[in-house]
């Protein structure tokens, strides 16, 4: 009994100082960054961080994320794709949102502030590569399993950051990990709660509530409740709650 209440004091520990604290931090400085009042306030044009797809020849692919609005920008983030073939005169982007029907196609411009939040570039590349990969993005977003009304849940997924993480891992030429704030990234696609990870990593969730991973992309990572900590040790950084990953 003894050794069963020293474990539970050091887990709630490590609940308190390597999650909850960092989170409550990040909310202080969250709320001196302010927000909007409520979706119809915010800006959502382009930030201007994508050429003008007429001023592109070349076949582009982005993933994009943003923070999310109101209080939930303290520790998520939202992801989409952005995927433009070779002489397009524009730019396709998919999201998942929370409600109608979860997939949505140019609903927001490609490059567009999400709840007046600039988005920042997660994955970028043009050319003959990305040409051979849209066809493969597409394919795997067209067989999306979750794109019925009804089938969006915020947390612990599947949402939108479970849509662009499930592409990601149908197409793994892409070899990038959404942020650590990309809540409901780890939400188990397949249904199983052991697996690969894209990089050749091993994961173990408890239906996306906790989990680990660990792997050449992903470092080592444990999650509770969407919040990720963790370490990479390849592009050394650390990842705290609410902050993100911090490069070294």
């Amino acid at each position: 009994m003894r050794h069963l209440t020293i474990i539970w004091n050091w887990g709630l520990r490590l609940i308190v100082y390597v999650f909850l604290a960092p989170v409550l931090l990040h909310a202080l400085v969250w709320s001196a960054h302010g927000w909007p009042a409520s979706w119809r306030d915010a800006d959502w044009s382009s930030a201007g961080i994508l050429a003008s797809p007429a001023q592109v020849q070349e076949a582009t692919v982005r993933i994009y994320s943003a923070r999310t609005g109101g209080w939930k920008g303290i520790f998520a983030t939202h992801s989409w794709i952005v995927v433009k073939r070779t002489g397009a005169s524009h730019y396709d982007r998919y999201d998942v949102v929370g409600w109608g029907n979860p997939v949505r196609k140019n609903a927001y411009q490609a490059d567009g502030k999400w709840y007046g939040n600039t988005p920042d570039l997660t994955f970028a590349t043009d050319g003959p590569n990305a040409e051979m990969l849209i066809p493969k993005v597409e394919a795997a977003i067209a067989a999306y399993r979750w794109s019925r009304r009804g089938d969006y849940a915020i947390w612990p997924g599947p949402n939108s950051n479970t849509f662009v993480a499930t592409v990601l891992a149908k197409v793994p030429e892409l070899d990038v990990r959404l942020p650590p704030t990309a809540i409901g990234r780890d939400f188990p696609a397949d249904g199983n709660w052991t697996g690969r990870t894209p990089s050749g990593g091993f994961r173990l969730t408890a239906g996306g509530y906790a989990g680990v991973v660990a792997g050449p992309e992903e470092g080592l990572e444990l999650n509770f409740l969407g919040l990720v900590t963790g370490v990479d040790f390849l592009k050394p950084a650390i990842k705290i709650p609410g902050f993100g990953r911090l490069g070294l």
